[in-house]
């Protein structure tokens, strides 16, 4: 089933701007299922352009890893959210809708580079961190990696990004 936006002059429907929100945000919301229930969470995030795809990292255990290994599909949502407009009965605001699946990173290298893409994407003194990051204690770390396949966007009319 294919849906379109119906406000089209909210569209946003150059891939650069696409990813310079995902890249922009500090969080997203992932939508999971499994056994018919639905089950939502925010998360930290850093968003990799060249491999179009977006890290983030979570405890060994709990809700959010069950529902994922029971069903990888995802859907989420960036939003970058710039506030009401008093007066205007009006919202500025751009943001991303995306799908793909979920796949927890066993190999070393790519969760080393996962964690610096979010460091870097999540903290301007991300540089300095890195080079203090503990290497065993990211070996214990349970880092996700959600693949997109799909991405569409809507803003306010007003903004530029």
């Amino acid at each position: 089933m294919t849906y379109h936006i119906r406000r089209k002059d909210k569209e946003i429907t150059e891939e650069t701007v696409l990813k310079k929100i995902l890249k922009s945000t500090k969080y997203v919301t992932i939508a999971m299922s499994m056994d018919n229930q639905p089950y939502l969470v925010s998360l930290s995030h850093g968003y990799d352009e060249d491999r179009n795809c977006i890290y983030f990292h979570c405890a060994s255990e709990g809700k959010k890893l069950d529902f994922l290994k029971a069903n990888n599909n995802v859907w989420g949502q960036a939003l970058l959210d710039y506030g009401y407009l008093q007066g205007a009965c009006d919202h500025n605001f751009a943001s991303v809708h995306f799908s793909g699946k979920v796949v927890i990173i066993t190999n070393h290298n790519e969760k080393l580079h996962a964690v610096q893409v979010m460091m870097r994407q999540l903290d301007k003194f991300a540089d300095h961190l890195v080079a203090r990051l503990d290497q065993e204690k990211l070996k214990t770390t349970v880092v996700g990696r959600i693949d997109i396949d799909f991405m569409t966007g809507k803003k306010s009319k007003e903004l530029t990004i």
